[in-house]
């Protein structure tokens, strides 16, 4: 009896692990960014988008057919202008981590194809931040502090190869200003592709 109960309970667990297997996946993905921050109390300062680069990995856990988790891991390049109440303009510049955790929802086609949308937290961590002319090291004078918090959503489509397409936003809801009394939150609009394995 002792044999027999064990020998279901290993096919069961064999079972469980190879249903495991499959519902978990991952893959590559490269996005196409334009940020800015969301500023107040800077005496008519402005920020205008530039053009940055985020590059990373994801993975996918699929809890039903129609619903799954997404952490991601990526590293991003991004770029902005700062606009004075003077008129001068100073090139902003930004490279760091995050780790988004999206709750994703998902739809099959009749053809195989999946589209999904999601939103989640993230946290964020900067390696180097600088301005030009004159040359500022933010995080080396302590004008910014490194770590970033905040939510994103996405959108996008899968096809049958497992190639994306994807577009998504990020809105911080810390303060990124180490000291001073102004306040920027960081906004991203980001437009991608990826490959799930």
């Amino acid at each position: 009896m002792k044999k027999i109960v064990l020998g279901v309970m290993l096919l069961i667990g064999i079972g469980s692990a190879q249903v495991s297997a499959q519902s978990i996946s991952g893959g590559v993905k490269v996005e196409a960014n334009m940020s800015n921050f969301l500023l107040s109390d800077m005496s008519g300062a402005k920020s205008k988008m530039g053009f940055g680069v985020s590059v990373g990995g994801f993975g996918k856990v699929d809890i039903v057919r129609n619903f799954a988790l997404q952490p991601e891991l990526l590293f991003h390049f991004q770029n902005s202008k700062m606009e004075q109440k003077n008129g001068k303009k100073r090139d902003f510049e930004y490279w760091g981590v995050e780790i988004p955790v999206y709750a994703v929802g998902q739809w099959y086609t009749g053809k195989g194809d999946r589209f999904y949308a999601g939103l989640g937290p993230y946290v964020g961590y900067g390696f180097n931040a600088k301005f030009d002319k004159p040359k500022q090291k933010l995080y080396k004078d302590d004008t910014l502090q490194h770590w970033d918090f905040g939510f994103k959503v996405m959108v996008g489509y899968e096809f049958t190869n497992k190639i994306q397409v994807n577009a998504g936003y990020k809105i911080g809801i810390i303060n990124a200003v180490d000291k001073g009394n102004g306040k920027m939150r960081p906004e991203v609009v980001s437009l991608g592709i990826g490959y799930r394995f």
